[in-house]
């Protein structure tokens, strides 16, 4: 049960409950709970049975899968105010959940049971708009990766997360393991296409880092 003030800090992180009405916002104080997660935390591996979902109300989860060379890559992230889609879908069809989800940002969240969350969706349109739309965002992020790991070069999608990463933070921390993991692809690959970045002096790989020397240059690789 959620104490009143735990209640009105995450109604402040959750704009789904800004729209309860107050039988409804009774209920959500009942059964939910509020915790926090630890950054590398896995919440969910694939094979796992959904107990519960969670709204964030801080931090960040990333959602991927591994394949059979061990080669991972990205389907989505959700964060503030957001939650899981295919945990509710596990939750709403019964199944078990097909991906991995780890804490990447330290996260609190609250916890809504199973049983509980399935009975909201079935009598709430409040609750079945917020899977609806759930599932609507999710759908265009996954048709991009897909759209990228199909019919996009390696090369073309490196130089657009550098780009990407490099407007909030140059040097980009990431290592090539990590960039890799990311897009799907080896730490071979990824170092070979960085170090031709580096020899055409469009970036500089550090330890842990890689620094965008030549916007222009990068944009015009992720054009190709």
């Amino acid at each position: 049960m959620l104490s009143p003030e735990t209640y009105q800090h995450i109604v402040h992180a959750v704009p789904l409950l800004r729209r309860a009405d107050p039988p409804l916002a009774r209920e959500f104080q009942q059964a939910a709970s509020f915790v926090r997660i630890p950054a590398g935390r896995d919440v969910f591996v694939a094979g796992d049975r959904a107990s519960a979902i969670a709204l964030l109300v801080s931090g960040v989860v990333r959602v991927y899968k591994i394949g059979e060379t061990g080669r991972e890559i990205t389907l989505y992230r959700f964060g503030l105010g957001e939650s899981c889609v295919l945990t509710a879908n596990a939750i709403l069809s019964n199944q078990s959940f097909p991906a991995i989800a780890t804490v990447e940002r330290e996260a609190e969240a609250v916890l809504i049971p199973a049983d509980t969350f399935r009975d909201w969706v079935r009598r709430s349109d409040l609750w079945r708009d917020f899977v609806f739309d759930m599932l609507s965002q999710r759908l265009s992020t996954v048709m991009a990766v897909v759209d990228e790991v199909v019919f996009q070069h390696m090369d073309r999608r490196v130089a657009a997360l550098l780009l990407k990463r490099a407007q909030a933070q140059n040097p980009v921390r990431m290592t090539h393991q990590e960039i890799a993991a990311e897009l799907g692809s080896s730490r071979e690959v990824i170092s070979r296409l960085l170090a031709d970045l580096e020899s055409a002096g469009i970036v500089r790989a550090g330890r842990g880092a890689i620094e965008v020397l030549d916007h222009a240059g990068l944009q015009a690789r992720s054009s190709m």
